[in-house]
Formats: structure tokens, C-alpha cells, sequence
């Protein structure tokens, strides 16, 4: 039986902890989370992902630190005597302390093959780059960002426009095809943790709010990614007259003028290189509509300017 305490903030690692939660070989004997956060119009506290499966499964206790950095913190959780600590997608700095405190480690899923987008962003900069392949990785985890040695890594093709939303449910699943078998391969030593390649690193730095704002100076196709990678959030939107223009989907077509100008209807933009269609689109409030429907209602004209 191995005793486990599981780390994970965001849905992501949800599908992986029901694997391991209803496999007979694992025991969990907490699981940590970020606290519950201000959201919607009134504010209301809100629990995380992890929390609410968690508070529905029935496991406890259900731990909701700020930090892992105050030594009674770190006391408490090396008192639970845990073989492993699972995190994924977590949030929270690791400290020495933790680090060390189980008896093989804590072990970490990553949504990219490392050392590809070590960081905090690895789905939204994958699809920035417009990268054909991503995956899924099992690492030991040491004081470096998602650099300690690797123990599987599987990898996903990425189909043509693809969004991180979809991204990341694919991800999810596989790792949960796949955690059961790291986990009872590493505590049995059939699968040793081997150094991360020292060649092809890269860092996925995270999305900050303003990078959603389309700059058409930009080609199209480094548009038409950044409009996939950042669903849901930041979302993707530019400008008219004013009106803020949330855009949800577009296509990377032929044309040319000076980015920004709608070259032709219903609604082409030209950018530094090429243009781009925009094919669905709304109003801040407003529901989201095929970009005829949308200008049935908001009209803009061929010659205007958005940015």
C-alpha cells in the first residue's frame, strides 16, 4: 500500500487523483489545495477544484495553506508519514522541507514533454508556438522549475486548432491512463528517475491579462494561436471606436493593407503578414455570435480600423 498525499489547486490533476483514489494500492492521507478564492458578481468564496472533488469523495483531511514556508505547516505534513507526494498543478512553492519530508519524494505531473515549457503556462505557450506535439511528464520534483529527473513521459500529437481548453482535458486524461503505473513502477524501482535531456529547454512564463489584446502588426497565424491559446483566459479582444470586441475564433486567410483595416466583409483584418477572419465574436455581456449575426446588429465597415 502506498501513502500518499495529494497537491493539485486546478481540475487538472482531478482525473488522475479519481485513478488513484479508486485503485486498492493507494492509501490518501490528505490532500492540499489553494484557499478558496473570491468569485463571480457577489465575490463569494469559492472553492477550488481540487477541494470540491475532494469535500465530495469524502477525503480528508482537506488542507488550505497560503504558503508551505512555515516550519508548523511543513511539521504537520511530515507527521502524516506519506511514501509520496503527488502535485499537480498546484500553485504553491515547495520548500525544502516538503520536498524531503516523504519517504520517495513528491513527484509531479507536467502538461508538456520536458524540459519543452517548463513553467507555469505549458498548454497556452504550446499552442502558441504553434508546437505539433505536447504530453504529458512524471518528474521528481527538486528547487528548480520542473527541472528534476524524469521517470515517464508520454507524448500527444496536437491535431491543427486545437484550444487549451480541449488541450488540457487531453492532458488530464492522460496522465490519469498513465499515473497508476508510474507511481507503482517508481516505489517498486522499475522505473528510475533519469536526468531531464539537456537540450531543447524553454520556459512557458504566465499569461499575463494584456497579452490577450490582438495586436494586428503581428502575422496572422501568431494571432489565430494566441486567440486559441488564451481561451478562456485572458480571452483574446481588440478595438473599435471604442467598443471592446471580445473575439473568439478566426482564421488565417490571404489579403493585405494596413494592420488592422477590415480589407473585406464580413469581417477580415489585415495584419503585419497576411489577415485574419474573424468568425465569431461579442460584445462584453453578450453572448457570443457567428460574425454574420454579429454585424446584423453592430455594424462595421470595410475600410474601418480595429486595434
Amino acid at each position: 500500500m502506498l501513502r500518499l498525499v495529494l497537491m493539485g489547486t486546478g481540475a487538472f490533476g482531478v482525473p488522475a487523483f479519481e485513478r488513484l483514489r479508486t485503485t486498492p494500492d493507494f492509501a490518501i492521507l490528505a490532500v492540499y489545495t489553494q484557499p478558496p478564492r473570491p468569485a463571480g458578481r457577489g465575490h463569494r468564496l469559492r472553492p477550488t477544484a481540487v477541494q470540491s472533488w475532494a469535500e465530495e469523495k469524502g477525503l480528508g483531511p482537506v488542507r488550505t495553506p497560503t504558503s508551505l514556508r512555515d516550519p508548523a505547516e511543513q511539521a504537520q505534513l511530515a507527521a502524516l508519514g506519506a511514501d509520496l507526494v503527488l502535485v499537480a498543478s498546484y500553485g504553491l512553492i515547495l520548500p525544502p522541507a516538503v520536498l524531503t519530508a516523504p519517504r520517495l519524494g513528491c513527484v509531479n505531473i507536467h502538461a508538456s514533454l520536458l524540459p519543452r515549457w517548463r513553467g507555469a503556462a505549458p498548454i497556452q505557450r504550446a499552442i502558441e508556438a504553434g508546437d505539433r506535439e505536447s504530453g504529458i511528464s512524471f518528474f521528481v520534483m527538486d528547487e528548480g522549475i520542473d527541472t528534476g529527473p524524469l521517470l515517464a513521459r508520454y507524448p500527444l500529437p496536437l491535431p491543427a486548432r486545437i484550444r487549451a481548453p480541449e488541450l488540457h482535458d487531453r492532458l488530464a486524461r492522460l496522465a490519469a491512463e498513465h499515473v497508476v503505473e508510474v507511481l507503482q513502477g517508481y516505489a517498486a524501482g522499475t522505473i528510475r528517475p533519469k536526468p531531464q535531456p539537456a537540450e531543447g529547454a524553454s520556459y512557458a512564463a504566465k499569461v499575463r491579462r494584456e497579452e490577450g489584446h490582438l495586436d494586428f502588426t503581428a502575422p496572422a497565424v501568431v494571432l489565430e494561436r494566441r486567440i486559441r491559446a488564451f481561451d478562456p483566459w485572458p480571452g483574446s479582444w481588440c478595438f473599435h471606436r471604442g467598443t471592446r470586441l471580445l473575439v473568439h475564433e478566426a482564421e488565417v486567410v490571404a489579403g493585405e493593407g494596413e494592420p488592422g483595416t477590415v480589407i473585406r466583409p464580413p469581417l477580415v483584418v489585415a495584419c503585419g503578414e497576411g489577415a485574419l477572419a474573424i468568425t465569431r465574436l461579442a460584445r462584453p455581456g453578450r453572448r457570443v455570435l457567428e460574425v454574420e449575426a454579429f454585424l446584423r446588429g453592430y455594424a462595421i465597415a470595410v475600410g474601418e480600423r480595429l486595434g
